[in-house]
């Protein structure tokens, strides 16, 4: 093993002299907690329960930063749900609401409706460095580009055909270095290519950079997630299905309870951290390109699923718990024959562990934070933080903070939160030097 400098055990990491494949660079670090203290400046705080139409929130789905200090908060009448890992704006008016460095209200935009620049089913947000506001809108099949003004640009179209890119119903974030999108992660129902049970499944979840410089979509893999290994539907469904709905199940596959999720941060220079097993690894990719060139580790193991920990799942209602769950099938059929429709139980499985990581990010200064699984399967643990060289900072403790649901310039860091009458707004605090 090669030697260790006296910096690298004052951070608590050790780095691994042991090639591994595509010359990977493996950093350990201490598996032994130090605690950090939630020091945070509050900067300012918006959403109330009675004033101005534009602060007074209805359901906020995201905020973002750009590069100006500028806060954007996407409220919703109506706002987002996750529904089996795929996020679904319920019927609703959408509008993005825009707040200066101290909390001073700027501008609102953005309606429903089946027009350019008007949200048809919008899934993703972000906010370039730039100002510029990039919607994610399904309905439209288009990305929809708005200025740093609020005024719509342009949309950016899905092509057709078999190889086209399809809009993204996940979660999306800026590159910044200006341009594009990141977007994938998330994977519910998986469908094998070709159709029918021979065909092959797929066994990666991939991140694309969608380039939007264009008129229509175009992406590259940046990074290829692993894709747990998932049962087909087919097999989950009772044997008096209709052929034609088992036909069509063949071809899908249902994830299961407790799959590692596929966690992605982007780093200041437009490399990529993430996350896509059940350990405490951190993959560092570097900006495009296509292999990790590190990988950070801290030996903390995953638990094992064992009967009362699904029975605990399951009596405490978790989401996807339960050992069955209907499903409802709507199939077409050929000439005037009436669609095929079937509902019917379909059994549910498990992972075979409780993944250590839940929630990843990173700041503009390029930390990582991570948020670890707490005592029960879905609850919130302690929150690390890291630099992309393998830097171990510190942890908060459980319920010391929450997890910023935006980071900003200057250490700016943005909360969603809930007042004690449950009215939503969002609080702005400024994050000390050692952790943004």
């Amino acid at each position: 093993m090669g030697s260790i400098s006296w910096a690298d055990l004052c951070r608590g990491v050790r780095r691994s002299a042991i090639p591994t494949l595509q010359a990977q660079e493996v950093i350990e670090v201490t598996g032994r907690d130090r605690r950090i203290d939630p020091e945070f400046e509050e900067v300012y705080r918006v959403g109330v329960l009675d004033g101005e139409s534009w602060e007074m929130f209805a359901q906020v789905a995201e905020v973002a930063f750009d590069a100006e200090g500028n806060l954007y908060v996407f409220d919703g009448t109506a706002g987002l749900m996750n529904s089996g890992g795929v996020r679904l704006m319920r019927s609703g008016e959408l509008r993005v609401l825009v707040f200066d460095a101290a909390g001073r209200f700027v501008r609102e935009f953005g309606s429903s409706g089946g027009g350019p620049g008007e949200f048809n089913q919008p899934m993703g947000f972000a906010v370039l460095r730039d100002g510029t506001v990039v919607v994610s809108d399904v309905g439209h099949r288009a990305y929809q580009l708005f200025n740093a003004s609020g005024d719509f640009q342009r949309m950016v179209r899905a092509d057709e055909g078999p190889d086209a890119v399809a809009i993204s119903a996940d979660a999306i974030q800026p590159d910044p270095r200006g341009g594009a999108v990141f977007a994938g992660g998330s994977v519910g129902l998986t469908v094998r290519s070709g159709g029918g049970g021979s065909a092959a499944s797929p066994t990666s979840r991939p991140v694309l950079r969608v380039g939007l410089d264009g008129e229509a979509v175009h992406a590259d893999t940046v990074v290829k997630g692993w894709l747990p290994p998932r049962g087909n539907l087919d097999d989950l469904v009772s044997n008096d299905a209709p052929a034609q709905v088992r036909d069509m199940l063949g071809s899908m596959a249902m994830p299961t309870v407790l799959e590692p999720r596929l966690l992605v941060g982007i780093l200041p220079d437009g490399g990529i951290v993430h996350s896509d097993s059940s350990a405490y690894a951190l993959k560092i990719t570097p900006p495009d390109g296509r292999q990790v060139a590190r990988i950070i580790q801290r030996p903390l193991l995953p638990e094992p699923v064992t009967p009362e920990i699904e029975r605990e799942y399951e009596e405490a209602g978790m989401p996807g718990g339960g050992p069955r769950r209907m499903m409802f099938v709507r199939g077409t059929t050929e000439g005037n024959r009436p669609p095929v429709e079937a509902a019917f139980d379909i059994e549910r499985k498990y992972y075979h562990e409780i993944p250590v990581l839940r929630g990843l990010a990173t700041t503009w200064d390029g930390r990582i934070w991570v948020q670890r699984r707490g005592e029960e399967p879905e609850s919130d643990g302690p929150i690390d933080v890291l630099t992309a060289e393998g830097a171990y900072v510190g942890t908060y403790a459980v319920g010391a903070t929450e997890m910023p649901d935006a980071f900003g310039p200057d250490g700016l860091a943005a909360f969603i939160e809930r007042d004690e009458l449950d009215v939503p707004r969002v609080v702005v605090r400024r994050l000390p030097a050692e952790v943004r």
